[in-house]
C-alpha cells in the first residue's frame, strides 16, 4: 500500500471516529465578559476598550496544535506574516497595516524582546514554540505611549503558560507529518514536533519546566530544478518559578533558551542571483528575568526586568557573526480611583550593546503615564504620553488620545471608537554602528496614526466590527549607499472587517477581511486584499472539526535578476483540522490537512512554498 493510500485511510478512520459520537454538548465560546489587557495594561471589559485588540485564547491554541506561532497569528485581520507558508527556516516578514518588521513590537510576559542588533529590529517568531503559550493579544495601531520603541503598527503580547493548582501536572505533545511541494507529493514523513511540560503548585511555590523541539526536512528554500534539502531544527527550554510571600507580595523568576538552525539559499557571487546554495543560519537567545509585584488596596507596583543574550551566525558568501545583549527594566505603578480612573505611571529603561568592529551600545530611559476613564453612561477615554530619552539622538515626546462610547442593546452593546496616536522607531545598533552603511546621525522614524471604528456585540453569539486606519511615516530609515532618513513621507490607509457568528448550535464562523492601500512610498509583498475564514463545529465535547480558508491578493515583489518589480498572483488556501479526545479527555488525537487543493503560488519570488501536507499528533495531559 503506497503512502498516499495510507494517509487517506488514516484520515477517514479518524473522521469516522468523530462522526460516530452521539454526545452533542457544545464547547461554546464565552463572549459575555471577555476582557482585554494589552491596550491599557489593565484587565478591562472589551466593551470599554477603545482599540482594536485581537485575542488568541488557550482554547484556540489547542485547536491549532501542530502549527507555528506565525501561522496562527497569520489568520488574523490586518496581518500578513510573509514566509510562514514556505520552508520552516524561511525569513519572516511582519506586514501589519502596511508596515514591516521594525514597526512591530513583541512582548513575552510583559517584557520587550525585540532585537536591536538586527537591521529590522524584530523578535524572530521562528524561535518560539506555540505549545508553551497560554494566550496572545495583538494590539493594532500606534502604542508607543505604553510600550515604547517599535510599537507603531502592532504589539504582539505573548503570555506563556502558568502552573496548575495541582501539585504535579504533565503535558506531552507529539506531531509528525509530511513536508512537500506542490510538484512532489510523496507523503514521506519529514516533520516532527515534540513538547514536554511539567508544572504544579506546592503551597506558595509554583513551578513550570518545559522542553520542546522541532525538526523539518524535505524541502529546498529556493525553487530549482534540482533542489537540495534545507533542514530546520529548533530547541526550546524554559523554567519558571513563582513564590507568594504574602497576600500582597509575590515574585516570579524565569530563564529560557530558544535556538534554531536552518540551511538557507542565497545570492552567491559573481552573478548574485538566487541559487540553491549550502548556506546556514543559526540563532540563539538566552533570557533570564525577575518580576516582583506588590499589591495594595486599589493598586499595585510591579517591576519587569530581564537580560537577553543573543548569538547569531550566517555562513555564506557574506558571513556574519552577531553577539548582542540587552537589559530591560520596566517599573510601573497601577492605581484605580473609584472604579472609574485606571492610572499607570512608570519608567522603562533599556541598555543595548552589540559587537561590530568593536563593542557599540545605546540606552534609553522613558518615563510614561496613562489614564483610562470608564464612565457609568458609556463614555470611555484612554489618554497618555511618553518622553523617549535616547543616548544617541536626544529626546522626543509621543502621545495617545483614544475616546470610545458604547450603547447598551438588550444584553449586548454597540461601540464607537477612534484614536490619534504618535509612535517612534529608533535606529538600531546595526544601522548606527554596523558593518554595512552605518550612520550614527540617524533620527528615529516617526509615525502618526488615525483610527475610527464600530463594533457590535450581542453577547449571544454575534460580534461584528470594522475599523478604518491611516498611518503616516516621517523620517523613514532607508538604505541607499548607506542608511539615511528619507526626506519623503510614506502614507498607508485601509480598513479591517471582522465577524464572529454562532450560526446554529455548536457551529461557529469567524471571518475577517483587510484592505490596505499604499498612498505614498514603496512596499513589496504587501497584498491590497486579504481575507480569512474559519468554520468550526463541535460534534460533541470530545470531537471538533474545522475548515479554514485563507486568501491573499495580488502584490509585487522585487526580481533581483532585473532589479524590477514583478507581480505575484493571488492565491487561496483551504485547510482542515479534526480532533477527538479519549481517555476521559486526558488525551487528544488530531489531524491537519493543509493546502487541500494543492495550490501552487509564491510568497517570495523564487522561493518554495508548501503544497498539500498532512500531519497527525496527540496531546496527553496528566
Amino acid at each position: 500500500m503506497n503512502k498516499t493510500k495510507w494517509f487517506c485511510m488514516l484520515t477517514i478512520g479518524v473522521l469516522t471516529t468523530g462522526f460516530a459520537q452521539t454526545k452533542k454538548d457544545s464547547v461554546k465560546v464565552e463572549t459575555l465578559d471577555e476582557v482585554v489587557l494589552t491596550d491599557t495594561r489593565f484587565k478591562i471589559k472589551r466593551e470599554n476598550s477603545g482599540k482594536t485588540v485581537v485575542k488568541i485564547t488557550r482554547d484556540e491554541i489547542e485547536r491549532n496544535q501542530g502549527k507555528t506561532v506565525a501561522e496562527l497569528i497569520n489568520t488574523k485581520s490586518g496581518i500578513e506574516i510573509n514566509g510562514s507558508r514556505s520552508v520552516a527556516g524561511q525569513n519572516l516578514g511582519y506586514f501589519v497595516r502596511g508596515g514591516n518588521n521594525r514597526q512591530v513590537l513583541v512582548l513575552i510576559d510583559g517584557i520587550q524582546v525585540n532585537d536591536p542588533s538586527l537591521v529590522s529590529n524584530e523578535f524572530d517568531l521562528r524561535l518560539l514554540d506555540l505549545n508553551t503559550i497560554d494566550s496572545i493579544e495583538i494590539l493594532k495601531g500606534s502604542s508607543s505611549t505604553l510600550y515604547g520603541n517599535s510599537a507603531s503598527t502592532a504589539v504582539i503580547n505573548i503570555t506563556t503558560r502558568k502552573a496548575t493548582e495541582k501539585e504535579f501536572s504533565a503535558s506531552i505533545l507529539s506531531v509528525f507529518g509530511t513536508n512537500q511541494t506542490q510538484d512532489n507529493l510523496n507523503y514521506n514523513v519529514s516533520s516532527f514536533t515534540n513538547n514536554v511540560s511539567l508544572n504544579g503548585t506546592f503551597n506558595k511555590l509554583t513551578y513550570l519546566a518545559s522542553f520542546g523541539n522541532q525538526f523539518v526536512d524535505g524541502l529546498s528554500a529556493a525553487k530549482s530544478d534540482n533542489p537540495e534539502i534545507d533542514p530546520f531544527s529548533r530547541y526550546n527550554t524554559s523554567v519558571k518559578l513563582g513564590y507568594q510571600f504574602s497576600d500582597s507580595f509575590s515574585v516570579s523568576v524565569f530563564a529560557g533558551i530558544d535556538k534554531f538552525k536552518t540551511d538557507i539559499d542565497g545570492f552567491p557571487p559573481p552573478n548574485f542571483l538566487l541559487a540553491d546554495t549550502d548556506d546556514t543560519f543559526r540563532s540563539e537567545q538566552f533570557r533570564v528575568g525577575l518580576t516582583p509585584k506588590f499589591e495594595y488596596k486599589n493598586g499595585s507596583f510591579q517591576v519587569n526586568a530581564a537580560i537577553t543574550k543573543i548569538d547569531r551566525e550566517t555562513i555564506s558568501a557574506f558571513s556574519t557573526i552577531n553577539e548582542a545583549e540587552s537589559i530591560i527594566v520596566d517599573a510601573f505603578n497601577k492605581y484605580v480611583i473609584n472604579d472609574k480612573f485606571y492610572t499607570i505611571i512608570g519608567i522603562n529603561y533599556g541598555d543595548y550593546n552589540s559587537i561590530f568592529a568593536e563593542e557599540e551600545s545605546f540606552s534609553n530611559s522613558d518615563p510614561y503615564a496613562n489614564v483610562v476613564y470608564v464612565s457609568d453612561y458609556g463614555l470611555n477615554l484612554n489618554i497618555g504620553g511618553r518622553l523617549n530619552n535616547h543616548s544617541e539622538y536626544g529626546s522626543q515626546f509621543v502621545y495617545n488620545i483614544n475616546p470610545s462610547y458604547n450603547f447598551d442593546l438588550n444584553k449586548g452593546y454597540t461601540k464607537v471608537f477612534g484614536s490619534y496616536a504618535t509612535s517612534f522607531i529608533a535606529p538600531n545598533l546595526s544601522q548606527l554602528f554596523g558593518f554595512f552603511g552605518a550612520n550614527p546621525d540617524l533620527k528615529p522614524e516617526e509615525n502618526k496614526t488615525i483610527e475610527g471604528g464600530l463594533e457590535y456585540n450581542s453577547k449571544d453569539g454575534i460580534r461584528l466590527s470594522g475599523v478604518y486606519f491611516n498611518r503616516n511615516e516621517k523620517n523613514t530609515i532607508v538604505f541607499t549607499s548607506a542608511y539615511e532618513n528619507s526626506e519623503e513621507d510614506a502614507t498607508v490607509q485601509g480598513f479591517e472587517v471582522e465577524a464572529q457568528l454562532d450560526l446554529i448550535e455548536n457551529l461557529q464562523l469567524t471571518a475577517n477581511y483587510t484592505f490596505t492601500e499604499l498612498i505614498d512610498g514603496e512596499r513589496i509583498r504587501l497584498p491590497k486584499h486579504r481575507a480569512n475564514a474559519n468554520l468550526g463545529y463541535d460534534f460533541s465535547n470530545e470531537t471538533y472539526a474545522a475548515i479554514n480558508l485563507q486568501y491573499v491578493g495580488d502584490r509585487s515583489d522585487l526580481d533581483f535578476s532585473t532589479f524590477s518589480n514583478t507581480e505575484l498572483d493571488a492565491y487561496t488556501l483551504f485547510n482542515l483540522y479534526f480532533s477527538h479526545k479519549i481517555l476521559d479527555d486526558k488525551m487528544k488525537l488530531f489531524i491537519t490537512l493543509d493546502n487541500i487543493l494543492n495550490e501552487d503560488y509564491f510568497e517570495i519570488l523564487g522561493y518554495t512554498t508548501r503544497g498539500r501536507n498532512v500531519s497527525v499528533g496527540f496531546n496527553l495531559n496528566l
